[in-house]
């Protein structure tokens, strides 16, 4: 068997994570294919990329939906696309994070952009998600998915495509559930809660009642459906929506629970190809996204008919953009010009749990109807020369924000990046990037108020701007591969939160970030094979916030490694040994709510078995060793259970041993 045959199949050797196949890494991104394929243990889109891209953690909330961070960035510093469309999270506290709003199971790839490297989008500061769907085929084509794993996870996910050359239609649905899962050591949720509790009884009030202390930790619903129909010779109308439908989502070290949690996304985009010799391409989209998130403590035993923390936030995000690009090849030089335009709308109200009745006779609301417009000009021009090749890019920004109690802030801005690499032989290249980005504070920084009608937010934040250099190295031979990057970013502005600070509480920071990450796989034989996979980061503020000592940034999860060993027993049938793990994370910010948190290593295994071309049946095992830990920490930036010290926050402990299944039907 062919080495380059073998390695389009080790790639999908790991487990929990890495279930997805990788291309080759570049300074500008990293590619993941086949994710709806091999998506295994759950569609939490979070999950998939956190162990399979080195530079990607991720931050646990919960049983799903939970966040990313890419080199320590997170919210608003990173962004992410769907098949082009912009989607954000209504929720303050992040239970519905941008990758939240699309499964795994719909996803045909995932693209991560690890710097500012990316003049499409607004607001790619550090980096960016961007992730393309499953597209309707010709002909007639279908999959069903099952899977079952430990504490009652169950999934269900269909999938229909067909057509003809002039329309093809696509329709995918899934359902998933879960009770809550135990830790490494066999603690539920609310049993984890309760331990935290026993430490600091006056949070007593913050624990799930009886009547929900077994309860489920979240039920997922999901459709999509998409036609493209031709229109004309090398022309094409495609239509899309998403539905998702999250309810009863728990949050333990949270002290609100998600009571439902809805999106949608719609999408009208038409595409003309081979206009003329030189114009290659025009593509224009509309595109419109709402999600509905009331979060509250109804299942806490301090709701209650006369409770007066008997509280919900209900929250609502809309988000219209339209983008058109226009491609064009002049003689081998690629060139891209576009605009891109877009309105989000943000609004909050605190109400009492039970009367649904104002929070209070004044003003209850967390976001007063906050309004973000952002207008843009963008290009971006690629020219390969023998061994180099350069990318320029470039893009102009006005955006203008404001509330119903604040007049309008106004920001504007120039990024521009430049990306080099030199093949100075047929296996080994090098690259070079070098980019400056910005994004604009959101409505939370700037206006949120909390349930005691402080605003907590900063109505005059400047917008931050990132200055980064990337180099790196790649080779590929049939005995090996091998890939590493460095960065630095120095931060201009970064927004940042102080813990106990209850007005006013996010400041504009000067910081810098430093790390890499490095990946290989060396071919043991034409059956075995070894990945490994490395990331580290470390970030620093320039000066220490106004009373405070430390200047450690925080997010920055320390030095992380993975490796997996790889047998393809048979032909198209995989089985693999990974671990993954963590050194002790000791460089913190503890001076606004991280904590020292034990390293960690667990291991995982899987059996992918191929019987013909219409089933595929996977087994596994995660953390084997029924390992007890946590990934994230406790930074203030979200709103966690504490005591008030830095030490009394609730950490959110990673997943026990997890046994799963998956049967894969394809027609």
């Amino acid at each position: 068997m062919k080495k380059k045959i073998f390695l389009s199949l080790i790639t999908l050797s790991s487990l929990y994570a890495q279930d997805v196949t990788l291309s080759s890494i570049s300074v500008e991104s990293t590619k993941i294919t086949d994710v709806a394929q091999n998506a295994q243990t759950s569609a939490d889109v979070a999950n998939a990329l956190s162990n399979s891209v080195e530079s990607v953690d991720m931050i646990r909330r919960s049983g799903i939906a939970n966040d990313i961070l890419i080199r320590g960035q997170k919210r608003d510093n990173i962004t992410v696309e769907v098949d082009g469309t912009k989607t954000y999270g209504a929720c303050v506290n992040r239970m519905d994070p941008p990758v939240s709003h699309v499964v795994a199971n719909q996803i045909n790839t995932i693209e991560v952009i690890e710097g500012p490297y990316d003049v499409t989008s607004f607001g790619t500061l550090s980096g960016g998600v961007k992730i393309t769907t499953k597209k309707p085929k010709k002909g007639m084509h279908a999959s069903v998915d099952l899977g079952m794993g430990s504490w009652n996870y169950k999934k269900y996910a269909a999938t229909i495509s067909g057509g003809t050359e002039t329309i093809k239609m696509l329709v995918t649905a899934s359902k998933e559930s879960s009770d809550q899962y135990r830790d490494g050591n066999g603690d539920t949720f609310a049993q984890q809660l309760d331990k935290f509790i026993q430490q600091n009884p006056t949070l007593k009030g913050t624990a799930y009642k009886n009547a929900y202390k077994d309860a489920s930790a979240y039920e997922k619903k999901s459709a999509m459906a998409k036609a493209f129909v031709k229109t004309f010779e090398n022309q094409e109308l495609r239509l899309s929506v998403t539905a998702n439908r999250s309810d009863n989502v728990l949050y333990p070290n949270s002290k609100m629970d998600a009571d439902y949690d809805d999106s949608n996304i719609y999408s009208i985009v038409y595409n003309i190809d081979n206009i003329t010799k030189n114009y290659k391409n025009i593509n224009f989209e509309y595109y419109y996204s709402n999600v509905d998130h009331p979060m509250s403590t109804y299942y806490r035993v301090v709701s209650g008919p006369t409770s007066l923390k008997s509280i919900t936030n209900h929250l609502q995000t809309a988000m219209h953009g339209a983008k058109l690009k226009n491609s064009f090849d002049f003689d081998g030089y690629k060139l891209l010009v576009g605009a891109d335009m877009s309105k989000r709308v943000w609004d909050g109200m605190y109400y009492k749990t039970i009367t649904q009745q104002p929070l209070s006779a004044g003003d209850s609301k967390s976001i007063r109807n906050a309004i973000t417009e952002n207008r843009a000009l963008f290009t971006k021009l690629s020219k390969n020369i023998k061994a180099f090749t350069f990318t320029l890019g470039a893009r102009y920004d006005h955006s203008s924000i404001r509330d119903d109690a604040h007049t309008a802030n106004k920001y504007n801005s120039l990024g521009a990046n430049i990306m080099t690499s030199y093949h100075f032989s047929k296996e080994n290249k090098i690259f070079l990037g070098l980019g400056q980005a910005y994004r604009v504070p959101d409505a939370r920084e700037l206006y949120f108020i909390s349930k005691t009608a402080k605003l907590v937010g900063t109505p005059t934040l400047n917008q931050t701007k990132n200055q980064e250099i990337d180099l790196g190295y790649e080779t590929q031979t049939d005995l090996f591969d091998f890939k590493a990057k460095i960065f630095y970013s120095k931060l201009s502005d970064y927004i940042y939160i102080q813990k106990n600070i209850a007005i006013n509480a996010f400041k504009n920071i000067d910081a810098h970030i430093y790390g890499g990450e490095m990946s290989g796989s060396l071919y043991l034989s034409d059956d075995i094979s070894l990945d490994m996979g490395l990331s580290y980061k470390r970030g620093k503020k320039d000066a220490a916030l106004f009373g405070q000592e430390g200047r450690n940034l925080a997010d920055m999860a320390p030095l992380r490694a993975k490796a997996a060993l790889n047998y393809e027993y048979m032909n198209n049938s995989l089985a693999s040994l990974e671990m993954l793990s963590s050194r002790r994370w000791k460089n913190i910010d503890a001076e606004n709510g991280e904590q020292i948190i034990a390293g960690w290593a667990v291991l995982n295994a899987k059996i992918k078995h191929t019987f013909n071309r219409h089933i595929n049946l996977t087994l596994g095992v995660n953390n084997i060793l029924n390992k007890n830990y946590a990934q994230n920490n406790t930074y203030a930036d979200l709103t966690l259970i504490t005591q008030g010290g830095t030490s009394d926050i609730m950490l959110m402990n990673e997943p026990g041993r997890y046994y799963y299944t998956n049967l894969n039907f394809k027609f």
